[in-house]
Order: C-alpha cells, then structure tokens, then sequence
C-alpha cells in the first residue's frame, strides 16, 4: 500500500472511531483520532496476522493498552475485514462484542485493557513466551497513551524488556499531549520519554506520528534492532483532522458534537479494505505442547511427619513441571522462601525470574497464558497486594492463572506487620471466577497444586512459612469446592471450622474439649472459594452453631466465606468467628496466635462460651 494509500487508511479509521462513537452516544474517539496514522501503517505493511486462525502461533500480538481508544481498535478490525460495518456500529451496545475497553470476547484480543499501564507489562510476558518458548519470530506491539507512562507498571516492564533484551518487543507511544483533564506531565517533549527509556537500555525512535512515511520507517527499524526493544515515540494531536477538537482540552471521552461535519471535514467514508499479511509458518511451540500429558508423580509426605506446605508446593511444582511442558514458573525475587526454586533447578528454561516487581510477575503471567502455557507466579502474600489491579483485570482478561501467596497470616512470627499476609483470602474470594485454596499439610498441597493447572480463570493457593504436621496420606483425593471433616460424632455440640494453621489448632482444642466432655466436629475448610455449602450446612443442622478460626483479618476470609454459604434462606446457626483483630507486633509464632487468639486454648474457650449461650436459649 502506498504512502497516499496509507493516508486515506487513516483518514478510514479516524471517520468509522467517529461514527462508531456518535452511534453509541458514548466513547473516545479523540484518542483514537490521534493514533489512526500509527494505526494504519502498522496493519497494513508490519502487522503479520491471520484473522481467521487468531490462535496460530505465529500471529504478530498487538495489545492496545490505551484501552478507551477502542473504536480505532475495532475500526482497525472492520478494515481488516474481520468485522462488518453493522457490527461497528453496535459499539457499547448492551450484548455487542464491542465493549467500551476491549475483551477477548472477541477473538483477536488477548487480554481485556482499560486499567491503564497494563498493556506493556503484559505484552513483556508475551514477548518473553515468543523469545524464550515458543522459539516463534512473532513480534508484540504494544499500542500506548503517553497519560499511562506515569504508571509505576509501566516502569517494571520497561526495565524487565531491557534487562531480557526483548528485540521482539516494540512499544509505540501516541503522544498526543492530552489527558483526562488536561495537558499530560511531557506535552509534546518527546526527548522527555526518550530520556527515559535509553537509560533503561531501549532503541528509540522520535517521529511525527501523523507522517506515514516516518511511521513506515520506524516500524521499519524496529523490527530490524536486534537485543533490545524499540520504543516509537510519536507526537500527535489528539482529534486529528477535525478542527473543532483537535489539540483542544475538555474533549475527551466525548462523542465530537457534530459527527456529520466532522466526517465530511475528514473527507467522508472510505471503504478501504486491508489485505493483513499473513504469519509465517511455525513449528515448535504447538509440537510441544501437544505432547503434555502425563500425570504428575507427586511428592509423598509421611503422615505424622512435619512439613512446611511452602515446601510442598515447590516440590509438587517441580513435579508438574516434569509431568507437563506447558507449565512454566514465575517469582518474584523470593524463590528460596516461596520454594519455587525446586522448579527454576529442575526446569530452569521454564523458569522466570521477575525480581521483585509483583505487577510485573503478575502481568507476565497473563501474557504467558495468552500464548497458551500455565504459569505459576509466586511471592509473598502480603505483596501480592500491590499487583490486586493485575489479578482484577486478569479475571476481565478470561485469564487462566495460578497465583501463590507464601508466608501468609500472622503465625509467619518475628518479621512484624509489614510482612504478614493478612487481607490476601479477602483479596482473591472478591476476584470474579476465582478459585481461593488454603492447605494445611504437605500432601493436600500437592495434590491441590496438581489440580490447580486444570481449572479455570484466577487459581490462588495460600501457602504456609512454619512446619505443620502432615495429617493426610497421600492418597488422599481433595476435590475443589470440598472440604475434609476431620472429627465427628452425633453427640457433636458445636463445629469449627478451620483451614491451613488453624486446622491443627482447632484440631488440638478439640481433643481439650473432648477431655471436658464437649464433643466437637473439625472442618479442614482447604477450599475457601468455592466453598463445600452442603457440608457446612449439614454440620450447622447437626451441631448447631459454628466457630470460624483463621489466620487472617475477619474481614472477606474463612468467616464471611462460612457466613456466605448460609445466606441465600438457609436456616443460619450460631455463628462466632475467630480472626486476626489486632494488630501484630514481633513475636513467635506461637505468641502471635495466642495474641490474636486464634491458639488452641482461644478456641476452646470459645467453643465453651458459645456452646453455653446455646444452651441459655
């Protein structure tokens, strides 16, 4: 296509992002005027994609991380030809695939954006699958807002790209000069990101980004830089071509007020149509994967025996690794504490080392799965916190993830507040589809680590740092969504129910209690999310008041998960909790649960109180 050619596609894209979002009476077709020349030239002389087999393995990726910019994303599509214009114009429309901010409801995106400063650490993961996996010469381009680098996130990928040398990666930023509000931090100060970027060891490249020729040339060059990404720093206007709204502030996230002159000031309709050249043909990666099949020969722990579950995991990891090639591995800095160095020792081409970035662990996890392998991302759970965004849009994003959170709870002893994990249960249970696992021994988090790369959407497992004693034999089968009643008998007066360190706990107050003549049942709530409601219930009519214990703050953990199943006009019983309320200070492990009173002794005489309140009414 030429260069004239490549203008009137522009021209195309920025007329149909018009009308797409005069027809939706919402949208931003501003941002998406300024990146339409960048746009055009990218589909159509450097895009390799097959819109038809979106899942071929060496399908280009092309992530819009200004995710507002939709409707030039899906202008983008019909000119491919991949939607017609009567699609277009469902744009924002209630059961349309074109939502406000892209999904994978449509098959040509991969992940969902619109949380600003998600789409380059993503497309870092992605890049890394194509560099260090799939062995695939596919590029990503990541499609930026130059608003979103202010974000931190964006900073973590840029340093990661560097340091991985991903010459596969290339960032194009539309400097448009406008935010929400106003001016940007840079304007139009294009050495002001290129600064930036150099010294973390980018290619850069300045240009005009309404000059198609220039634009050409950029591509041009960075795909051709070998051993580091490329960034294209492009100045544009935002609303280009319409003078009403060009470079003007107050216009964002705004249909233009009169769309009919503006198409016509922008030279009417264009019904161009993009022959996107294809991938090449690729091996390898596909190959591979095909061949994932056996079953794992997982760790095997000695009832009786102690064991940290943290060392479980990284063993049972290890296992999986060996037993399936798709399975790949990401830390953030904390492998020798979080054990997933049992897995970068024995699959070290599968291993990732994120450093410690969470939002980039987190992000790179979601890239890797959109090409199709299994990650494992691991740090402490109280960090995981700073990634939440991440987690939140990978569950927008249909994104298939395993997260582990290690040193949970307050029982991690001497190392104070700041490292203790206290809102993570409460952090996954709210993500939408999550699956919230907490074992309490060696082998129950074996066999839950093995079930974890089967699910689907965001899988989190809570992992412990102390040795707990292994209480279940390793043939023991753990279904997801069930629980293990560990004591019970008709004469029960009251349940507990406890999950990971609290298990043992609750299981050593009802031996005191059975001394004092009050029998109890014992609950291993192991599945957090989704929880066993039938045998809850079943306890509940039996007994007929239930203690929650966790190692966690009462807020969104084991509790309100027991709480929960009760609350759609199931006769509820008694209910007490026991949680982390206080704030911790440095102490052992043993102190930190008598002080939070989530202790042996705590339990049982909370039982007491409660199973006396029961017999007054």
């Amino acid at each position: 296509m030429r260069h004239e050619e490549l203008y009137e596609l522009g021209q195309q894209l920025r007329v149909d992002a018009v009308r797409a979002a005069d027809a939706a009476g919402s949208g931003h077709p501003t941002s998406s005027m300024s990146a339409a020349d960048l746009a055009a030239v990218l589909i159509a002389r450097h895009l390799r994609y097959d819109f038809d087999a979106p899942g071929h393995p060496a399908n280009d990726r092309l992530i819009l991380s200004k995710g507002h910019a939709s409707p030039l994303l899906y202008a983008l599509y019909k000119a491919a030809g991949a939607i017609d214009d009567e699609e277009l114009l469902t744009f924002r429309r209630l059961g349309s695939r074109l939502e406000g901010h892209p999904t994978p409801r449509l098959p040509w995106v991969d992940v969902a954006t619109g949380s600003l400063g998600q789409g380059l650490p993503i497309g870092v993961g992605m890049a890394l699958a194509g560099a260090r996996l799939d062995e695939v010469p596919y590029r990503v381009w990541v499609l930026s807002g130059d608003s979103e680098m202010a974000e931190g996130s964006v900073w973590e990928a840029v340093e990661h790209a560097a340091f991985e040398g991903l010459d596969n990666l290339t960032l194009v930023i539309d400097v448009n000069r406008l935010g929400q509000r106003g001016p940007t931090r840079h304007g139009h100060d294009l050495d002001a990101y290129a600064r930036r970027l150099r010294a973390f060891g980018w290619h850069t490249i300045e240009i005009d980004g309404h000059d198609v020729e220039a634009i050409d040339k950029a591509f041009t060059e960075a795909a051709g830089t070998d051993g580091r990404p490329t960034a294209v720093i492009a100045a544009t206007r935002k609303g280009r071509g319409v003078a009403a709204v060009e470079d003007e502030e107050g216009k964002h996230g705004k249909p233009l007020p009169d769309a009919d002159a503006a198409i016509e000031e922008l030279g009417g309709p264009r019904f161009i149509r993009v022959a996107v050249s294809p991938p090449p043909a690729a091996q390898g990666h596909a190959d591979r994967k095909a061949q994932t099949s056996s079953p794992p020969a997982l760790p095997r722990f000695d009832v009786g025996s102690d064991e940290a579950t943290r060392t479980a995991y990284g063993r049972a990891l290890a296992a999986l690794g060996a037993a399936r090639d798709d399975v790949v591995a990401l830390d953030a800095e904390v492998s020798d504490s979080t054990r997933t160095e049992y897995f970068k020792k024995e699959h070290p081409d599968r291993y990732f080392e994120c450093y410690i970035a969470e939002q980039q662990l987190i992000a790179a996890a979601v890239g890797l799965q959109a090409r199709g392998w299994v990650p494992f991302a691991s740090s402490f759970a109280a960090f995981l916190t700073r990634a939440h965004d991440f987690v939140r849009m990978a569950s927008v994003s249909r994104a298939g993830i395993n997260v582990i959170g290690s040193h949970a709870g307050a029982t991690i002893g001497q190392d104070g507040p700041s490292q203790m994990g206290l809102e993570d249960l409460a952090m996954f249970r709210a993500v939408h589809g999550s699956t919230v696992l907490y074992p309490c021994d060696a082998n129950q988090t074996a066999r839950l680590v093995a079930a974890m790369a089967d699910l689907q959407g965001v899988r989190y497992l809570r992992t412990t740092r102390s040795e707990t004693p292994v209480v279940y034999g390793p043939g023991e089968e753990f279904p997801i969504g069930g629980c293990k009643v560990l004591r019970s008998s008709d004469e029960d007066r009251a349940t507990i129910v406890a999950a990971g360190t609290t298990v043992h706990q609750a299981m050593s107050a009802a031996q005191a209690l059975a001394a004092d003549g009050i029998p109890v049942r014992v609950i291993d709530l192991y599945s957090v999310k989704p929880v066993d409601v039938d045998t809850l219930n079943d306890a509940a009519g039996a007994t007929g008041c239930l203690l929650t214990v966790e190692d966690h703050h009462p807020e969104g953990g084991i509790g309100d998960a027991v709480a929960e199943a009760f609350a759609d006009g199931r006769p509820m019983p008694r209910l007490a909790r026991l949680a982390v309320r206080n704030m911790p200070a440095s102490a052992s492990a043993e102190e930190q649960a008598h002080a939070a009173g989530i202790d042996a002794e705590s339990i049982a005489a909370a039982v007491k109180l409660l199973v006396e309140r029961v017999m007054v009414r």
